[in-house]
């Protein structure tokens, strides 16, 4: 990469609110970062996006709440990966299943798309869907319970 097209990023860089760049053209790539007198604002954003890790990562148990429902007993189907959830395989087509849908193992239940990646996941048991624990579109964590089927 040409020194000029290094300084002249540089140049630009220092005059955008832009902290980091990083450019690739073939092999060759080039990272430009500055520091900021000031503290980041984003600091107080790291707690709150681990606090639904945490609570999504404990298995279903008795509602924690007097007046909440327990959540049904039943094979729970586990997240095989870290990925974002997703009921139906578009926005405009209907969702797998739904709560008390009876199906047969092998039946595809939801998708998690990991790094662009759109993977099916089936019902390891037959039954009946009991309860779905995650929202669409939500990330979900490796061996989260997603599903739970009688």
């Amino acid at each position: 990469m040409d020194v000029r097209k290094i300084k002249k990023l540089i140049d630009l860089l220092s005059d955008s609110d832009v902290a980091e760049i990083e450019i690739k053209e073939g092999d060759d790539s080039v990272r430009i970062s500055r520091i900021s007198s000031t503290p980041p604002a984003p600091v107080a954003a790291a707690p709150i996006a681990a606090a639904p890790v945490i609570a999504a990562s404990q298995p279903p148990a008795v509602a924690d709440k007097p007046g909440e429902d327990a959540v049904p007993s039943g094979h729970v189907v586990e997240a095989p990966m870290v990925g974002t959830f997703y009921r139906a395989s578009s926005p405009t087509t209907k969702s797998f299943v739904e709560v008390g849908q009876t199906v047969k193992a092998g039946d595809t239940l939801c998708i998690i798309e990991a790094m662009k990646m759109l993977n099916q996941i089936p019902a390891d048991a037959s039954g009946v869907v009991k309860a779905i624990l995650v929202e669409n579109e939500q990330p979900v964590e490796f061996g989260q319970p997603m599903i739970i089927i009688e």
